[in-house]
């Protein structure tokens, strides 16, 4: 390992949830919790097309991406780019997570899309969005984001929280929202309200709650789509992912904002379980 990001998912498990199946259930994996991932290849398996010695950015399956050493699978990581610093490349991850997503919506050209929760991930969705030809890209988050915004590709934004900006809109509803929050129950209802009558919803991330109410009156009459799901196909979303940054590089100045050793590994979390005007992705150098 060398460098890992910390992602909001990764949040909770910090503060105590149950460590999930997918990261082995039970007693924590040690490097536990982190899965956004830069780091040298030491060993391969059978069959692996990833040679040893190549730096590769991309998942470790377990979250165990502090630890010293990391086994994941040969399709979840791609090589990184060559002079790029390991903190900067870590974005590479959770950009590709957002350009699968967007593909998966469709066409936005011309679209009023907006993006509910701007973290990091959030940011990503506005500039993806404005960058795939949206009209107009709204922003909503409880933080104050005014800072880096318009640089990102978020044509109006409302620091409000969900509920309120869902009550506040009377005409140019946006036809495709995005909810990046994740780890609430109530903002998916919100944004469910929000968008516009055969409208589509992306709920991205994981969820702490097994079953979320919904209306589904409201998800019939409005006749909605709403959407989920996880990241397939990394291998080929870390490549697009990595031309993106190479064409935007802005955006690490704009999102990489705090970088901690792994020895300060505490405060960085307690960095990330915060959010702040200021405050975006938050980074750790894992190499000793």
């Amino acid at each position: 390992m060398v460098a890992g990001g910390i992602c909001g998912s990764d949040v909770p498990f910090f503060r105590g949830a149950p460590v999930p199946p997918y990261a082995g259930g039970g007693a924590a994996p040690v490097g536990f919790p982190m899965h956004e991932i830069v780091g040298d290849v030491v060993a391969c398996g059978a069959g692996a097309d990833v040679r040893e010695g190549t730096r590769v950015v991309g998942w470790a399956d377990h979250f165990d991406g502090l630890a010293d050493h990391v086994v994941t699978s040969a399709a979840s990581v791609a090589p990184c780019p060559d002079g790029w610093a390991p903190e900067e490349a870590v974005l590479i991850q959770p950009l590709a997570c957002v350009l699968y997503a967007v593909e998966r919506l469709g066409d936005v050209r011309g679209r009023h899309c907006a993006v509910v929760g701007l973290g990091p991930i959030g940011l990503l969705f506005g500039h993806v969005l404005r960058d795939r030809g949206a009209r107009l890209v709204s922003g909503v988050d409880r933080v104050d984001r005014r800072d880096v915004a318009a640089e990102l590709g978020i044509g109006a934004l409302h620091w409000a929280s969900s509920e309120q900006w869902a009550a506040r809109i009377a005409d140019d509803r946006p036809s495709v929202v995005v909810e990046a929050v994740g780890h609430q129950v109530s903002t998916l209802q919100h944004v469910l309200s929000a968008v516009a009558a055969s409208g589509r919803v992306f709920y991205f991330g994981v969820n702490d709650d097994a079953v979320y109410p919904l209306d589904m009156g409201l998800l019939l009459r409005k006749n909605l789509t709403l959407m989920s799901g996880g990241t397939l196909e990394r291998r080929r979303v870390l490549s697009e992912a990595t031309a993106y940054l190479g064409r935007h590089p802005q955006l690490v100045k704009h999102l990489v904002t705090h970088r901690f050793d792994r020895v300060d590994v505490q405060a960085a979390y307690e960095a990330a379980a915060l959010p702040a005007p200021g405050r975006l992705k938050v980074v750790v150098t894992v190499a000793p």
